[in-house]
Order: C-alpha cells, then structure tokens, then sequence
C-alpha cells in the first residue's frame, strides 16, 4: 500500500490518539496537523464536516490518485481507502 496520509488533528482528541497509535503499529506514515495551530486546515476541516471542526479527519490519495476524506474513520477503513 502507498499513497499519501494526512490526519487533521487536535492534542485533546482521544480518537487521534488511537488512530496514530493503529497506524505506526500498521507501519503506516501519515502527516499530522493540529487545526489548532493552522486555521487553513481547520477551515478544511469545517467545509468537508458541514460545518464542524470534527477530528480526526484523515484525508488519503492512494497511489493511483484515488482521493477520499473521512471523518473519525477506522484503521480498516485507511487502509481501504490507501488500497483504492
């Protein structure tokens, strides 16, 4: 599996915290960035949450340029979505 990972994320979120943990024990590298110090992410995060910045929001593009964004997604689902 390639592509790319980027989880939008904040320091409090427990659910980050486990997403990031399932990840590095999957081997999978993702970017992390905290809406918390970028306000252009967390505009991204609003607009593709309807209005809510709800983390985590992992976006993937899978090798072959596949493009998803998911909100509080399950390691499965990264996986499925970097496999696309």
């Amino acid at each position: 599996m390639s592509g790319t990972v980027t989880m939008y994320s904040t320091t409090w979120c427990g659910y980050c915290q486990r997403l990031k943990k399932q990840m590095a024990r999957e081997g999978i590298e993702y970017t992390e960035i905290n809406i918390e110090h970028d306000p252009a992410s967390a505009a991204f995060v609003e607009k593709v949450n309807g209005g809510n910045q709800t983390v985590p929001t992992v976006q993937v593009v899978s090798a072959s340029g596949s493009e998803s964004v998911m909100t509080n997604p399950s390691l499965a689902q990264v996986k499925q979505a970097m496999a696309a």
